[in-house]
C-alpha cells in the first residue's frame, strides 16, 4: 500500500493573501495516497487522514470561491464556507466508488458558498424556493450578457431552467433592486427621497389599538369568572386546574385527590365545560 506523506505546512489566517500562498505550497495528493488516506479515515476514523485530505483540497476551494467575487462578499469568507463543504464532502467520501475526492467534493463546496450568499447578499432575502435559487445563480449571470429581459428572453430562460415566466420576472426585479438604509438619512438634505420610517407605520405600539385588545381581554375575563360561579365547588376547581393555572393538573392528579377514576374527571370536565359553554353564548 503506498503511504501517504504527511502534511504539517501551517495555514496563515491573518492576512488572505499569506493564506492563498500557503497553500499553493501544500502538495497535491496523488490518486494513491488519497485512496490510502480515505481508507484510513473511513476504516479507522484517523483524524490525521481527514485534515492531510482537506489540506491537500484547500488550493481547490480558493479557485471555486474565486468564481463568486462578483457578489461582493469577502473572498476570505466564500473560501471559509467552501472550507465547510470541503470537511462535509470528505467526511462522506467513499473510496470505493472510483472518483477522486475533488470531484466528489466539488458539490458540497459550491452548496456551502450558495447558502452563504444567499444568506448575506442581499438584507432582504431574496431566493427562499428552489425555484428561486436555481433562478438567482443562473439568472444573474444571464443578465450580464443580456440587460433587461425581453419577453421572448423572459420565455427562454423560463424554459431552459423550468421554471414559471412569472418566477423569471419576480426574480429579475429582486435582481435589479437595492437595499435602502430604514430611516438613515441627512435632515439638512430637503431633496432626498423619503426613507422607508418616514413612511411605514408600526402598529404594534397603536395606544387605540392596544386600549381595546386590553377592554376586550377584561370583558371575556369577567364573562368568564361569572360563568365559573354557576358550577359546583368541585367542578369549578377541576376546570380551573386544567385550563386556568399555570401549572395545569393531569387527570390522574385530580383523581388522587377526589379519590375517583381518572375517567370521572374527565366526564366531570366534559360537563362542566357544556355547562360554561351555554352560559358564555
Amino acid at each position: 500500500m503506498t503511504k501517504a506523506k504527511a502534511i504539517a505546512i501551517p495555514v496563515p489566517t491573518g492576512s488572505i493573501d499569506a493564506y492563498l500562498q500557503a497553500i499553493r505550497n501544500i502538495p497535491v495528493l496523488s490518486t494513491a495516497e488519497e485512496q490510502a488516506l480515505a481508507i484510513r479515515l473511513r476504516d479507522h476514523e484517523d483524524l490525521d487522514a481527514a485534515r492531510q485530505l482537506v489540506m491537500s483540497h484547500l488550493r481547490f476551494v480558493a479557485h471555486i470561491a474565486r468564481g463568486y467575487s462578483g457578489y461582493g462578499l469577502a473572498q476570505a469568507d466564500l473560501i471559509q464556507e467552501g472550507n465547510i463543504g470541503l470537511m462535509k464532502a470528505v467526511k462522506r467520501f467513499d473510496p470505493t466508488q472510483g472518483v477522486r475526492l475533488v470531484s466528489f467534493a466539488v458539490y458540497w463546496i459550491r452548496a456551502e458558498i450558495h447558502e452563504f450568499i444567499l444568506r448575506n447578499w442581499r438584507i432582504v432575502k431574496i431566493a427562499t424556493t428552489k425555484a428561486q435559487r436555481k433562478l438567482f445563480f443562473n439568472l444573474r449571470g444571464a443578465k450580464k450578457h443580456l440587460g433587461w429581459f425581453s419577453h421572448d428572453e423572459v420565455q427562454a430562460v423560463a424554459k431552459d431552467l423550468g421554471v414559471s415566466e412569472k418566477e423569471v420576472m419576480e426574480m429579475e426585479s429582486r435582481l435589479s433592486g437595492h437595499d435602502v438604509a430604514f430611516d438613515l438619512r441627512n435632515d439638512d438634505d430637503d431633496d432626498e427621497m423619503p426613507h422607508p420610517a418616514a413612511y411605514l407605520q408600526d402598529m404594534t405600539h397603536n395606544p387605540m389599538q392596544l386600549t381595546e385588545e386590553a377592554e376586550w381581554e377584561a370583558h371575556n375575563h369577567d364573562r368568564l369568572q361569572t360563568a365559573l360561579t354557576t358550577l359546583d365547588s368541585r367542578s369549578k376547581e377541576i376546570i380551573q386546574r386544567r385550563w386556568l393555572d399555570d401549572d395545569k393538573a393531569t387527570l390522574q392528579e385530580l383523581a388522587d385527590k377526589y379519590q375517583v377514576s381518572a375517567e370521572r374527571i374527565r366526564q366531570l370536565e366534559n360537563n362542566a365545560m357544556k355547562k360554561l359553554q351555554n352560559v358564555l353564548q
